[in-house]
């Protein structure tokens, strides 16, 4: 063997490495001219210096507001004064008649960036990864870093290092724990915090179908959700697996992520085109996803995490495709067990292959029938869904008392 090869997940993992240590780079570059730029000029303290709280939550999305919407209701309800953070001019939480939270939009991109390395804040709570690993760098200021989740899925589906960084995570299942704790052992890396919390998202999602009900539909309505990516349904099938849907006599409604729009422009724009809307096909862009969900009948996606609401909230089947996923880019490549979100796969619906696209009308009518796929999400739900109904105020609870012991800690080192 050439003693110069470098197997391809390994050169992945040092390429990703790579970018961090040049990012990085860049990154303090930029930060010692901004600084010397600042002294040179004479200027007064920064702008947000004394502008601290005790909580803040940062969205980098605003698709993410699901995710944040029952713990700031929750602050509300306990007249607790929280600072809502978002990367998106038209975040919902900007038209929310608050009187305890308050919602800043504070720019996108390197804007918001820049306001959040300088962020003065005892708690900042975030679905967003990589902190302190490019752009994203933990504020002098600030005391504590807490990573809550956005779906039911793998934290290790995240890019290389995406949660190394927080000092807490909160979780919704005994597996994460267990993930977590194999990263710092391999890794290195100080043990966080860990607590179980649940998944407040998951949670308003239910209530909020117990208010509106089910739907009925002529014929069944088939949800194509691709995540994004190399390893995405898209990248892989093309559009072969729309020309399968239609020898169905489904209605079709295709549902690509939102990065796809950005990063896959092209692909996504000669799919439209190629597949424009009709009686048939239904095109989806809707920030809420919710009544997109609620009228499907069977989802067909790849990882998305999409998938776990749809199945565990909707209580509905999927079809899930045969790719290839490569973890090389992602956490999980550290790891030797496979991730929770494929082991889960085969006990919620049934898998799309190149060998059976073409009988994808069967596989649907096999899913929509078949018992066992109800039973295995009660099982998934068991393992992943902790404490239903009560995350957003466990994870309240939590972010209350950490102040709370982060305050006594600092009152000890005064009196020290």
């Amino acid at each position: 063997m050439n003693p110069l090869y470098i197997d391809p997940g390994t050169g992945s993992m040092l390429f990703t490495i790579l970018i961090g240590v040049l990012g990085t780079g860049v990154y303090k570059f930029k930060d010692i001219t901004v600084k010397a730029r600042f002294l040179l000029s004479g200027g007064k303290a920064a702008e947000n210096e004394g502008d601290s709280h005790d909580f803040v939550i940062f969205s980098d999305h605003k698709r993410y507001w699901n995710v944040f919407e029952p713990v700031c209701d929750e602050f509300e309800r306990r007249q607790t004064e929280i600072l809502y953070l978002t990367s998106s001019p038209d975040d919902p939480a900007l038209d929310k008649p608050y009187k305890y939270v308050e919602c800043r939009f504070i720019g996108e991109g390197n804007k918001a960036f820049a306001a959040l390395n300088t962020l003065h804040a005892d708690i900042v709570l975030s679905t967003t990864p990589s902190l302190d690993v490019l752009y994203w760098k933990r504020s002098k200021n600030v005391r504590y870093y807490v990573h809550i989740a956005h779906a039911a899925s793998d934290l290790t589906m995240y890019r290389m290092f995406g949660i190394d960084f927080y000092d807490a995570v909160l979780t919704s299942g005994d597996y994460h724990e267990k993930q977590i704790r194999a990263l710092e052992k391999v890794r290195k890396i100080p043990a966080k915090e860990i607590v179980k919390t649940g998944l407040p998202v998951l949670d308003t999602m239910k209530a909020r179908l117990e208010s509106a009900g089910a739907v009925s539909n002529d014929r069944p309505s088939v949800l194509l959700a691709p995540s994004w990516g190399e390893s995405a349904i898209f990248s892989r099938f093309g559009g072969r697996i729309i020309d399968a849907l239609l020898k169905t006599d489904c209605h079709i409604i295709i549902r690509p992520h939102p990065q796809s729009y950005t990063s896959e422009k092209e692909l996504i724009d000669s799919l439209m085109e190629k597949y424009p809307e009709s009686d048939r096909i239904e095109w989806n862009r809707d920030n809420d996803n919710f009544e997109v969900l609620r009228r499907s009948d069977i989802m067909i996606s790849d990882f998305s995490g999409v998938m776990f609401d749809f199945a565990l909230v909707f209580d509905k089947p999927l079809i899930y495709t045969d790719v290839q996923y490569d973890t090389a880019p992602y956490d999980a490549c550290w790891l030797d067990e496979e991730p929770w979100t494929f082991r889960v796969l085969p006990k919620l619906g049934m898998k799309l292959t190149e060998e059976n696209m073409e009988d994808v009308g069967g596989l649907i009518d096999r899913c929509l029938s078949d018992t066992r796929f109800a039973e295995g999400r009660d099982e998934a739900r068991k393992e992943t869904w902790a404490y239903p109904g009560e995350g957003a105020v466990r994870v309240s609870d939590y972010l209350i008392a950490k102040h709370d012991e982060l305050e006594a800690d600092k009152e000890e080192e005064t009196e020290e």
